[in-house]
């Protein structure tokens, strides 16, 4: 996206990146002329502001100068912060001067802006470059093989790196390394580049492409690896950039070959090493990826060549092009919108015309309206990849389950002949950590689910009281105690202070402080039926009117004897005398005497005091009914909660707990206690998980019943332990039976945070099951979905002349097979119309290549062993029965000693797939049958062995070779090379080139064994691994390369048995396209 447009045919130099505002400086261009054939030339300084919107830059400085200028460079040299503008400016002139200028006193308008200058040089300057370590040097190529080290300290006398190469020829560009500051390179345009070392003074490499003669045009150091750099061709006949590694110099390490002609100039990005630019005589500016040679960015350009690119070293996306139409451009590789220049152009073309119309009517032109277009048309899109500056270094991120997921991009040795973006993804380490920061909640739910599990209550309730603190606290856990106990009422009233021996001790006390009453003797009484009230009662008790006898002993306020004489007068009467003496008596117990009498113990709960509330529990304790007991402890802990104070509010859980009211509890409890930090949600859990299963003992309730509030509690419990990473027990506390959103919503993280599906919901389809699974044959097709591919056996393909009878198909199924589901693409005769499959013989028949038996072991042979049917029998037997050979043959049992393939990555008992690939063959017409399996005859061939002589071989016991499986992280390398073997078998024609993949295919089983064993070097190892990326780019040629590169640089006995192969089938797959 360009930014900034500048009209001058000038060399370039950004300000160092110490430097702020952005100063672009511009030094007019030698050999090269504009339209006017000016020949002035100028050193100009342009300001970068990126807040104006238009495409001017703004002009800062202007120095009339008597040179031109081959190159510029803007050092960071004596830069200080004090002022506004600093560093050197050094330009590299026609006649072999170098100038040095100061910007500060150019910007300043001063006359004496030179501070030094040298004509040491024989012929132009083309090459400038400043050491980042030292800036006070600054190296300088010429004619010659001219190359002098300048001390800007000491400018007078330079230096030179050592002897000049021979043959003498042009500096075209020099550049010091980016890590080792005593070494510089230096290249010319013959194609050679020169590496000197400044500590010996002399050349130590020169690199050069001994096939191709290129003509340097651009040399970079790479910025991060001291030994690598690259090389630019400016000849349309190699219109290259070569990436060298000096640790091995011999070729090229990669080739990028993105331009159609000559490249003109290269400049590496130091803040992303992954950003190379070029531009060309194609007229392109490309930025590339060095380390994979894909092109990130191409920049939107004119048609003109660009003969001068470079970064701005203090914004990273900014960059500057100057091209031969006179013309200074600065791009952002960030994309961006073409309006900006879309509008310059046209008010570019009305200027021109003036305000008035060029065909002489003298009226005003209207403006000039542009045509609309959609914005993605002006929207320029930014690189393919982000750079490396807006990538975040490190990041933290925390995730379900408590994990904390980090990473951190650490800064790995370069290994050479692997890919660097393989390295560079090696480096971004991904850190999943376990985050707890609730150590005691932890282990107090550990106890709780661990009471739990034992069933251990009564221990867990007892270590509670002996650990609480507070009084209350253990009156809870006392009063949770009792539920798990015998004769909770009984405890529960000696709770609230009321045993029953004590009050029995008390009494008989009081009965022995009493002085003993003497038996009075027998005498005779006299009745009296006089008229007083004795009277009336004795002739009312003669007569048998109790009720009036007890009237008048209530008239009398005789009760004693009224209550007596109601006793006797039946259950009625004792009914309404009690009535009668509560109605006349009144003291502090004669409400409770009457709850008892009466059994009205909710008049009693709903109107005691509620200081009394102990003596009302434990009046409802000792008299209740069972059925009427928990309502009656619920009225008395609701008159707790709304008419007591904060105290009582809080004794009310006591009476939620002997009604065993989970839901009230934990509503009373929230109230009473401050339930935000986890450890007081950890006090509720326990005592509602406590209550919860003495209720289940003692009552007949749904143990899954939970309440709203109660779900909403065991939510967040189940949520803080998700938090502290203790899925299984979050998923225990969660409550199952209800339907809340967010309760739903939480089971179903937990489960899938587990591995598993929650209750209900299928198993996603996974995305490679495409054809429908018979039931039956699921497990087998499952394990097919993951198993290796088919072994290229097969050499027919569908229209050819099938083989003839009795034939020996390598790798067919076996006949008797059931059918079974292939995938397609890789079974030639899977389609309707396909020529019939035959039966075939057992392996290693006689006409099959012998097996491969690396592992098996040698049995020992019983004594009375018999040899086996030579091949001859069943060809030579002519009188063995023609039914037997219509008959379809039952499954051969293998061979001794043949091996009994199990695939490491299918579980223990899962059927094996056997030839997955393959349709399961019919039997037409008379057949070969294997002798294996055919009727033996008495009569055969001579020496040939009779009787059950095969079916006694056949009794030996097969013996298994169990293969460690392939680690995970290269199994790709094992499926890649057999889909990219069965690939070219589908595309090749001739049996020659089939036959040499049949023979990779099995000879890359040596490296499929090693990568079992973990016997290979990690340099071998990723260098297959990036092998397998070209593949799958379908790029062999690079393929081909990286297996040249580990062949010659690896141990010889380590892949000598499987590399050449590989070559085959990689130089196959180039030839054949696939």
């Amino acid at each position: 996206m360009k930014l900034k447009e500048i009209d001058r045919t000038a060399m370039q130099a950004w300000s160092p990146a110490l430097q702020h505002p952005i100063y672009l400086a511009t030094g007019t261009s030698a050999q090269q002329l504009d339209a006017t054939f000016s020949t002035n030339a100028s050193l100009e300084i342009f300001e970068l502001d990126l807040s104006d919107p238009s495409l001017d830059m703004k002009s800062c400085a202007t120095f009339s100068s008597s040179h031109r200028y081959h190159k510029l460079i803007w050092g960071p040299h004596s830069m200080t912060t004090d002022k506004s503008v600093s560093g050197v400016l050094i330009a590299g002139g026609e006649n072999g001067n170098i100038i040095l200028y100061d910007p500060a006193k150019i910007i300043a308008g001063d006359a004496e802006v030179i501070i030094a200058q040298k004509d040491k040089h024989t012929g132009p300057v083309r090459a400038l470059d400043v050491n980042i370590f030292q800036t006070n040097l600054v190296a300088s190529g010429a004619n010659e093989s001219e190359i002098y080290i300048w001390d800007l300290n000491n400018f007078a006398t330079p230096m030179t790196p050592g002897v000049k190469t021979q043959p003498l020829e042009d500096i075209s560009c020099i550049a010091w390394n980016r890590q080792v500051q005593h070494i510089l390179a230096s290249a010319s345009p013959s194609g050679r580049a020169t590496v000197w070392d400044l500590r010996k003074n002399e050349p130590i490499i020169k690199v050069s492409d001994h096939n191709n003669r290129m003509h340097c045009s651009g040399l970079a150091w790479h910025p991060d690896i001291a030994t690598q750099m690259v090389l630019a061709s400016e000849d349309d006949r190699l219109p290259v950039i070569q990436m060298w590694d000096l640790r091995f110099a011999s070729s090229p390490l990669r080739v990028l070959e993105s331009h159609t002609r000559g490249i003109l100039a290269i400049a590496w990005s130091m803040a992303d090493p992954e950003l190379l630019l070029s531009c060309g005589k194609d007229a392109k500016i490309l930025c590339s990826n060095p380390n994979t040679g894909e092109v990130l960015y191409e920049l939107p350009t004119n048609t003109q060549w660009c003969f001068d690119i470079q970064w701005c070293p203090r914004n990273p996306a900014v960059l500057s092009a100057a091209s031969f139409d006179g013309r200074i451009s600065v791009y952002s590789i960030m994309g961006g919108s073409m309006d900006g220049l879309r509008q310059k152009q046209v008010d570019q073309l009305s200027s021109s015309f003036g305000n008035l119309d060029p065909f002489g009517t003298g009226q005003p032109l209207p403006p000039l309206q542009l045509p609309q277009q959609t914005a993605s048309q002006s929207v320029v899109l930014p690189l393919k990849k982000p750079p490396k500056w807006i990538r975040r270094p490190v990041g933290a991120s925390f995730s379900f389950g408590g994990k904390l997921v980090t990473f951190e991009n650490a800064k790995a040795q370069q290994q050479p002949g692997i890919d660097q973006q393989q390295q560079q993804q090696q480096r971004h380490h991904v850190y999943v950590s376990q985050v707890v920061t609730e150590k005691e909640f932890l282990a107090r739910s550990n106890q709780l689910q661990e009471a739990v599990r034992s069933e251990g209550f009564v221990s867990y309730c007892q270590k509670k009281i002996d650990m609480a603190q507070a009084d209350f606290e253990k009156n809870v856990w006392a009063f949770l105690k009792v539920n798990f106990e015998e004769d909770s009422r009984v405890k529960y009233l000696e709770l609230l202070g009321y045993r029953k021996e004590d009050l029995r001790k008390k009494s008989l006390k009081d009965r022995k402080r009493e002085p003993g009453d003497s038996v009075s003797a027998k005498k005779t009484f006299n009745i009296s039926v006089s008229g007083d009230v004795d009277g009336l009662i004795t002739q009312a008790l003669l007569t048998g009117n109790f009720e009036s006898a007890v009237d008048l002993c209530l008239h009398d306020n005789r009760m004693a004897d009224a209550i007596i004489l109601a006793i006797a007068g039946g259950q009625e009467l004792l009914s309404r005398t009690q009535e009668k003496y509560f109605a006349k008596v009144q003291s502090k117990i004669t409400r409770l005497i009457t709850a008892v009498v009466t059994k009205n113990w909710k008049e009693i709960v709903q109107s005691c005091d509620l200081q009394n509330w102990r003596e009302a529990l434990a009046a409802v304790l000792t008299y209740a009914r069972p059925e009427e007991f928990a309502a009656l402890c619920d009225l008395l802990g609701n008159r707790l909660e709304t008419e007591g104070d904060s105290l009582l509010q809080t004794q009310a859980c006591l009476c939620y707990i002997c009604a065993g009211n989970v839901e009230k509890l934990v509503a009373c409890w929230t109230k009473a206690q401050d339930g935000n930090s986890p450890l007081s949600l950890q006090d509720l859990i326990e005592k509602v998980v406590i209550l919860r299963k003495a209720v289940q003992l003692t009552q007949a309730v749904d143990p899954n019943a939970v309440g709203a509030l109660l779900a909403e509690k065991m939510s967040q419990y189940a949520s803080l332990l998700a938090a502290q990473g203790s899925i299984a027990a979050a998923l225990t506390f969660l409550p199952e039976n209800t339907n809340q959103p967010n309760i739903v919503l939480l089971r179903d993280r937990l489960c899938r945070a587990q591995g598993e599906l929650p209750v209900g919901q299928e198993a996603l389809k996974a995305p490679y099951e495409r054809q429908p699974v018979p039931k039956a044959r699921a497990g087998s097709v499952a394990g097919l979905m993951q198993g290796p591919q088919a072994p290229a056996h097969q050499y027919y393909q569908q229209g050819d002349t099938p083989p003839p009878p009795g034939f020996v198909m390598p790798g067919a199924a076996n006949p008797n097979m059931p059918p079974q589901q292939a995938t397609s693409g890789y079974n030639m005769y899977l389609q309707a119309g396909a020529r019939p499959a035959y039966p075939q013989r057992p392996q290693n028949g006689w006409n099959d290549p012998p097996a491969l038996n690396r592992a098996a072991k040698k049995k020992k042979v019983p004594d009375n062993f018999m040899p086996p049917v030579p091949i001859t029998s069943p060809i030579m037997n002519p009188l063995a029965d023609p039914q037997s050979q219509m008959q379809q043959p039952p499954a051969p049992t293998p061979p001794v000693g043949a091996p009994s393939f199990q695939p490491p990555h299918l579980p223990a008992g899962q059927p094996v797939l056997q030839n997955p690939y393959q349709p399961a063959p019919q039997s037409l017409g008379p057949c070969i049958v294997p002798p294996a399996v055919s009727k033996t005859s008495t009569e055969g061939a001579p020496g040939a062995p009779i009787g059950n002589a095969i079916q006694h071989v056949q009794a030996l016991p097969t013996e298994k070779i169990t293969k460690k499986p392939i680690p995970e992280e290269h199994l790709i390398l094992k499926t890649t090379f057999e889909a990219l073997i069965q690939r070219c078998l589908l595309s090749a024609s001739d049996p020659q080139t089939k036959r040499k993949l049949d023979d990779a295919n099995k000879r890359l089983e040596f490296l499929y064994d090693k990568l079992r064993e973990q016997t290979l070097s990690p340099t071998i190892i990723s260098g297959l691994h990036n092998i397998v990326k070209s593949i799958e780019t379908r790029n062999y040629m690079e393929g081909l390369n990286i297996h040249t590169h580990i062949v010659s640089t690896s141990n010889f006995s380590e892949t000598s048995a499987f590399m050449p192969v590989l070559k085959v089938v990689l130089t196959q797959a180039n030839k054949l396209g696939v």
